[in-house]
C-alpha cells in the first residue's frame, strides 16, 4: 500500500528543489533521510520533512515493515508566484517573481520479481 505526503505552497523555487529531489528518488527512506541530513541547502530541510512525514502516515496505518519502504514518487511542482515590482532606469519597471513549489512523496515496498 502507497503512502503518501505532500508539502503544498513551500516558498523556495522548485529549480532549487529539484536537484534535492534527484538526489534521493528511488533510494530507501531511510538511506534519503541520512542523504539529506548532510545537505547544506535549505531545500534539503524541506525534502527531508515530507520524507518523515510519509513515514509517520505509514506508522499511522501500522505498517508492518517501514525499514523497507522506498522514495517511488518524489515530485516537485511548480505553484503559485508572488508578483513583485522593481523599478529600472527611466521610469521602467521590471517583474520579480516569488516562485513557490508543491513537493509530493509516495513510499511504498518494492515488489520482487
Amino acid at each position: 500500500m502507497p503512502y503518501k505526503a505532500l508539502y503544498r505552497y513551500a516558498r523556495i523555487s522548485p529549480r532549487k528543489l529539484r536537484y534535492m529531489a534527484d538526489l534521493v528518488r528511488g533510494k530507501d527512506a531511510d538511506e534519503a533521510l541520512e542523504i539529506l541530513k548532510y545537505q547544506p541547502n535549505r531545500g534539503a530541510r524541506m525534502v527531508e520533512l515530507v520524507i518523515k512525514s510519509a513515514l509517520g502516515n505509514a506508522r499511522d496505518k501500522n505498517e508492518q515493515k517501514i525499514d523497507e519502504l522506498r522514495i517511488t514518487e518524489l515530485c516537485v511542482d511548480g505553484g503559485p508566484m508572488f508578483k513583485r515590482f522593481r523599478p529600472k532606469a527611466r521610469g521602467s519597471a521590471t517583474v520579480i517573481k516569488k516562485r513557490m513549489s508543491h513537493i509530493r512523496v509516495t513510499l511504498d515496498i518494492p515488489e520482487e520479481a
